[in-house]
């Protein structure tokens, strides 16, 4: 019976969570719906509310944002309101920042989480799973020794952790791609892969 019960948990736990999360990410897409006139809405012409339209609008919106950003125009425009942002206290640190982080993140320019590290923490004793970033050259003429930024990922929650400098001879580097360490991290090490075999960094 136990056994009947566990494996009925290990099917409907993660498909739950994922219907919950997929029914989260609609619902909070289709409230682009609300910038649309009233009588715009399928609510007013179909009598009934179809979920999933404003996924499909956000993704409109997104992508003629970029056809319009790709053209001479486009990139004025937003070359102005980066201009008009940057000069406004508050508002240039938030938005300079949030800028950035999705610039490296999405772009691929950038250096953010292209190698895992293993680096000894919370104690000299044990081992944690870590992304590499950037280190600001402020920082990096400071430090006496050669290191490398840090990022460690809480678990389950890989969105929040800590950011540290660790020296470069302390850190080991390991062959294995970002997406499946942070399958391992959301999944507190239970999920299956090859073990790989790690290398110092140089």
């Amino acid at each position: 019976m136990k056994r009947y019960f566990v494996t009925g948990l290990l099917i409907w736990v993660p498909l739950g969570i994922t219907l919950w999360v997929l029914n989260l990410l609609i619902g909070t897409l289709d409230q682009s719906l609300l910038l649309l006139p009233a009588e715009w809405l399928p609510e007013a012409w179909l009598g009934m509310r179809i979920p999933g339209l404003g996924v499909i609008l956000t993704a409109l919106v997104i992508l003629v944002t970029g056809v319009f950003a790709a053209n001479f125009f486009g990139q004025k425009l937003i070359d102005w309101t980066e201009t008009l942002f940057s000069r406004i206290p508050v508002v240039k640190s938030i938005y300079g920042s949030v800028k950035q982080v999705s610039d490296t993140l999405f772009s691929g320019k950038g250096h953010a989480f292209r190698k895992v590290l293993l680096v000894r923490y919370p104690h000299p004793q044990a081992w944690a799973l870590a992304f590499q970033t950037n280190v600001p050259p402020e920082v990096l003429a400071k430090l006496p020794e050669d290191h490398v930024a840090v990022f460690i990922p809480t678990t389950p929650s890989p969105v929040n952790g800590f950011y540290f400098y660790v020296k470069k001879s302390e850190a080991i580097e390991l062959d294995m791609p970002v997406d499946r360490a942070l399958k391992y991290i959301v999944s507190m090490g239970v999920a299956s892969g090859d073990v790989r075999t790690g290398t110092q960094t140089q």
